[in-house]
């Protein structure tokens, strides 16, 4: 199977190349991921995409280097108006669902450090730093795991063409605090990003 892996920061795509993947580079946000799974369902025309990177944990459960692979993706900073739920965007589903196969393949990854959670991730134009905006996104979605940047509008476009798409994230921050953030965050790219995307590797290695 080929699958296209796409990234949305140079850090991240460099800790991807560390542990052997090549990926496509997006830039941060929805607009740059879908563009980017646009031209890459277009131009190179893979099998599945898999959106990797980093995410921040919405669970005190979940903490750094733990892995959270998207059951299905949604966003929590869309209103189209009523009659529409929020995070829909109208005439389209409110979760974008992952592909079945992959995410199977995906839940029996042996992780050499830290958990596996499989679940909804949530996706938006904001950076997370604190609790408080934390509980305004499990107010919309009380299962929610994690929170990007990109996943949704890549499973967005993933699921226009027909493409079978799956997030595959590492918790890379928590957010009980500005300051614990920032620390964790820092921590996170300092000491923890060498190895952290071995995990994608052993997926890719069985697709």
């Amino acid at each position: 199977m080929k699958a296209g892996v796409i990234v949305a920061m140079e850090s991240e795509l460099l800790s991807l190349r560390s542990s052997g993947i090549e990926a496509a580079l997006s830039g941060i946000g929805k607009v740059n991921a879908a563009r980017c799974a646009t031209e890459m369902i277009l131009k190179l025309r893979p099998d599945c995409i898999i959106n990797s990177g980093c995410a921040g944990s919405m669970r005190p459960e979940i903490g750094v280097g733990d892995m959270v692979v998207a059951s299905r993706c949604a966003y929590h900073d869309v209103w189209c108006g009523s009659p529409n739920p929020f995070g829909v965007v109208e005439g389209c589903p409110r979760y974008f669902e992952s592909d079945r196969l992959l995410l199977d393949k995906a839940s029996r990854v042996q992780l050499s450090e830290g958990k596996l959670f499989t679940g909804l991730v949530c996706s938006g134009d904001q950076f997370f730093v604190s609790l408080e905006e934390d509980e305004r996104i499990r107010s919309l979605y009380p299962e929610v795991l994690a929170c990007d940047m990109e996943s949704a509008a890549i499973a967005q476009v993933c699921s226009h063409y027909g493409v079978p798409f799956l997030s595959f994230r590492i918790i890379s921050d928590i957010h009980t605090g500005v300051e614990v953030q920032k620390s964790t965050y820092e921590t996170f790219w300092n000491t923890i990003k060498t190895n952290s995307f071995s995990a994608l590797r052993q997926l890719l290695d069985v697709l």
